[in-house]
């Protein structure tokens, strides 16, 4: 099992710490750097100024949205992150959400599968660099009775086939993204739910285009946060730190009838639980929404504690199938990030998984 690590968003005031937490999983082996984006920053200059800044770890978007650019412009932009970065790159798509896609991009928010099928297909057909063309329900191109013409990509990537990986949480969009992506960005592991939630799912995608679970990248996100001194006796304050962060996505992502995140929770054995922590996060309570997360949901979908105890996590992750874990390093300080990345590569060597 490989390691990689979540910056996040750009511009939450941390952007220079950034900077030097991912040079530190650069030097310390880690396999890649994720950037996200939402209505902020966007991925792409983040990654850029990373991988200009860095020699050997890759460099991914977690995610490029779909509903933010046309497919094509996201060809060119893989192309040439891939063609700067030496080969470095790696391309994480997803829809985003209701709220963002019709309230940020002016784009309805209907038929999220048939929209990534066809946006994957015109990415990976552009890149190709054969002359575009496409006929599909959300996309043609060119656009008949005009003046365009088939186009081809005049930018050479680095590789012939850059890895594509779908975000995705909903068992339909699980089983295509096996059936159509290189790997799957997962949020909310929980190494024991894993199978029921999430792979049983992927492979179901892979069965479909015949394929098999080898060479998949199954990636979830955890945040990891180190005991200072060593010991398991102040788990419970750790995961006190990721309450606002859980209660944001159960709570608030999406609207009341459409949270993928609520869902997943529901899934994962918190129907009571999750309907509690929504209903409080979206009446203004974000406090109580924070005290209604289970200590229990939260020691699940990260990692905490001592190295140690990090470690026997990580076995269970590998255990259950996954195999790139990326890691969100906590801390208030960029020393406590760095040490908390210091920790996951020991962990993951005191796991026997290096």
């Amino acid at each position: 099992m490989k390691l990689g690590i979540n910056l996040g968003y750009w511009g939450a005031g941390m952007d220079a710490d950034n900077l030097a937490v991912a040079q530190e999983a650069d030097r310390l082996g880690y396999a890649v750097c994720w950037a996200a984006e939402a209505y902020g920053s966007d991925a792409a200059t983040v990654l850029t100024w990373v991988a200009a800044h860095t020699d050997r770890i890759d460099v991914g978007s977690a995610i490029f949205q779909i509903p933010a650019r046309q497919p094509a412009m996201t060809a060119m932009t893989a192309a040439t992150l891939d063609s700067l970065s030496g080969g470095r790159f790696r391309l994480g798509l997803g829809v985003s959400g209701p709220q963002v896609s019709e309230g940020w991009y002016g784009v309805k928010f209907d038929k999220p599968l048939a929209r990534t099928r066809e946006y994957v297909e015109i990415v990976r057909k552009a890149m190709t660099r054969e002359r575009l063309s496409y006929e599909g329900e959300h996309w043609t191109l060119p656009l008949p009775g005009g003046p365009g013409k088939p186009i081809k990509l005049t930018v050479h990537p680095q590789r012939e086939h850059i890895p594509l990986y779908i975000a995705a949480i909903g068992p339909k969009n699980l089983e295509q993204t096996g059936e159509i992506a290189d790997g799957a960005l997962l949020i909310f592991p929980s190494a024991e739910h894993l199978e029921e939630t999430a792979l049983r799912h992927l492979r179901a995608g892979r069965e479909k285009a015949g394929l098999t679970m080898e060479g998949f990248d199954v990636a979830p996100t955890l945040p990891i946060a180190v005991s200072p001194d060593g010991s398991d006796k102040d788990v419970s304050a750790l995961a006190d730190l990721f309450r606002p962060y859980t209660a944001l996505y159960v709570g608030g992502m999406g609207s009341r009838k459409q949270n993928f995140y609520n869902q997943l929770a529901q899934r994962m054995g918190y129907e009571k639980e999750a309907a509690e922590i929504q209903d409080k996060y979206l009446s203004g309570d974000k406090e109580g929404a924070a005290a209604a997360v289970p200590q229990q949901l939260i020691d699940q979908t990260t990692l905490l504690g001592s190295v140690d105890r990090i470690a026997e996590r990580m076995r269970a992750y590998a255990a259950a199938g996954v195999t790139t874990l990326t890691l969100a390093p906590a801390g208030f300080t960029l020393d406590e990030r760095i040490a908390s990345l210091r920790a996951g590569v020991d962990a993951l060597e005191r796991a026997g998984l290096a």
